[in-house]
């Protein structure tokens, strides 16, 4: 993944979106149903229903940043909300975990999660 800042602000929609949404659709989510100003320089993460990817906004201050994840088998665990419209509020580290595989509310690697060793090979 890409590096964060300390300082970024992270909201994660908890309830599921249409990723077939990108700029303007995401901008859209974030003003109507997070109530917040996507111009406003935090990091907006959305998954879809199955939770097999995610999908990023970030305005960095010039234009608008849209990034996807799609995981190869097995799915993100997903934090539950209660209301319609919930978001929370992540530490970027946490984002971090999350999107490395790690169930937060269990602390553990989900089962798709598999370390991978790389062989170094020189070819002199």
């Amino acid at each position: 993944m890409f590096g964060l800042s300390n300082s970024i602000r992270v909201y994660l929609a908890v309830e599921p979106v249409d990723l077939r949404k990108s700029f303007n659709g995401l901008h859209g989510v974030v003003l109507d149903r997070l109530n917040e100003d996507p111009c406003s320089g935090a990091l907006y993460v959305f998954t879809n229903r199955r939770r097999n990817r995610i999908k990023t906004l970030y305005w960095d201050g010039t234009g608008m940043w849209v990034a996807i994840k799609r995981l190869e088998k097995g799915c993100f665990s997903w934090p539950k909300g209660v209301a319609a419209n919930e978001k929370l509020d992540l530490a970027p580290e946490a984002l971090a975990l999350l999107l490395d595989g790690v169930d937060l509310k269990q602390g553990s690697f989900k089962p798709w999660y598999q370390r991978c060793f790389f062989l170094h090979f020189s070819c002199s």
